[in-house]
């Protein structure tokens, strides 16, 4: 694993759909750990453009892990009243449906409009349940109600970049992603749109993800320079670590979380296991693990 070059400037960026699990922690550690190093900028932006998962409870349980953690950040709210008021992705639709509308009419073939069901999806998935492209032809109206946007995506589209982690990487978008929403059917931006768009405004230059969001970097990083005024997304790092898996072997994840778990900072009597597996994962040795403290003295 390579470190970022300087400057440095990066995020945490949890959503408030679940409690923070063990995974969640180990991520945003190795973010706060590699930004501070180098003396860079973190910020805290919590993504929560999915209102129909949001608890005010989860809003909450971000704040306490990071201080169960031991991480500052430098730019963000100061907690969950700070957050509604000023830093709700909410406040943002605008500004990302203006980025939507701008890379319509300056690509006039990169969207087309979707009307699928999710029943109708479910039955004509393709394998890895990717689109099969349903309505590309089918020139439905944009604007029209229960109306989604997804972009078309080439059957060749590819993206290839230099990863701190799994060094040199090619990923196949159409075959990992294929034509993927980029605006959802309540008119809002989705994820992939978002994300870039908060990036660049941020000055993001360093973005750490489990491996299991590769294919989300490689969908935007095909589609940032198709967004007008995204272009500077990509010279972002990025480095993908390895996932943490529960007992079973299966990736970790809030959205399948038993109703009695209450995330890592509960379930956990200390934060060590985080320290000890990003010590892991930095292959710095087992005394680095022992603490907050003495990771930042290992690296």
């Amino acid at each position: 694993m390579l470190f970022p070059s300087a400057p440095v400037v990066s995020r945490l960026a949890p959503t408030p759909s679940g409690f923070l699990h063990l995974g969640n922690a180990v991520n945003f550690t190795l973010t706060w750990l590699l930004t501070r190093r180098v003396g860079g900028t973190l910020h805290l932006r919590i993504d929560d453009l999915d209102r129909a998962r949001f608890r005010p409870v989860y809003l909450e349980n971000i704040f306490r892990t990071l201080e169960w953690l031991g991480l500052d950040y430098d730019q963000g709210p100061t907690g969950p009243t700070d957050f509604e008021r000023h830093f709700s992705q909410q406040h943002r639709l605008p500004e990302y449906e203006a980025v939507l509308q701008a890379a319509r009419a300056a690509h006039s073939e990169l969207f087309y409009a979707c009307r699928c069901s999710r029943t109708e999806l479910a039955r004509a998935a393709m394998p890895g349940g990717l689109y099969p492209g349903t309505c590309r032809t089918a020139t439905w109206p944009f604007q029209a109600p229960e109306t989604a946007w997804r972009a078309h995506v080439p059957p060749n589209a590819a993206v290839a970049f230099y990863d701190l982690a799994q060094g040199p990487v090619q990923v196949a978008v159409a075959d990992e992603l294929g034509d993927f929403i980029v605006r959802k059917k309540d008119g809002s931006a989705a994820y992939q749109v978002a994300s870039v768009v908060d990036d660049v405004r941020l000055g993001v230059t360093l973005i750490v993800r489990g491996l299991d969001l590769l294919p989300s970097t490689a969908a935007q990083l095909w589609l940032a320079p198709h967004l007008p005024g995204q272009a500077a997304f990509a010279a972002t790092q990025f480095l993908h670590h390895g996932l943490v898996l529960n007992e079973k072997g299966e990736k970790l994840s809030k959205s399948t979380q038993a109703g009695s778990q209450r995330g890592i900072r509960e379930e956990a009597g200390s934060p060590q296991v985080v320290y000890q597996l990003v010590a892991r994962l930095l292959e710095l040795g087992p005394e680095a693990g022992k603490s907050l403290t003495a990771l930042v003295a290992a690296v």
